[in-house]
């Protein structure tokens, strides 16, 4: 399978939104959805069954965006995270997957009996 690298990058809505454009699809990512789901170890931990939950995330915006290379974008938050690179590959799993991811982001804090509200 060919890597799939978006065609166009652009920010919508007030810094909430990250549109990606490839040939024949697009793909609106909220700013909180790819804060949650950053590849940072600080958010994934350090191997299986170290994940952070993310919670109060609800308002995050999108501060910046750094092309890496030819493989990935840097973004930073407006909390203030930006470590961790959303590498091609990752980004379109995250923007294939949202409906799934999101439902499963859900359900985590509601068992945690956690909020997207900020405290």
């Amino acid at each position: 399978m060919q890597e799939k690298v978006p065609t166009e990058i652009r920010l919508c809505q007030n810094r909430q939104v990250l549109r990606l454009d490839y040939t024949g699809q697009t793909f609106e990512l909220m700013a909180e959805y790819l804060r949650v789901y950053s590849p940072s170890a600080e958010v994934r931990g350090h191997g299986a069954g170290q994940e952070v939950l993310q919670t109060g995330k609800r308002y995050v915006t999108i501060a910046g965006l750094q092309q890496v290379g030819n493989y990935a974008l840097r973004i930073a938050f407006s909390d203030g995270h930006d470590t961790g690179l959303y590498d091609w590959a990752y980004l379109y799993d995250l923007a294939i997957r949202q409906p799934k991811l999101w439902a499963a982001y859900e359900q985590k804090l509601l068992l945690a009996g956690a909020s997207r509200e900020p405290t």
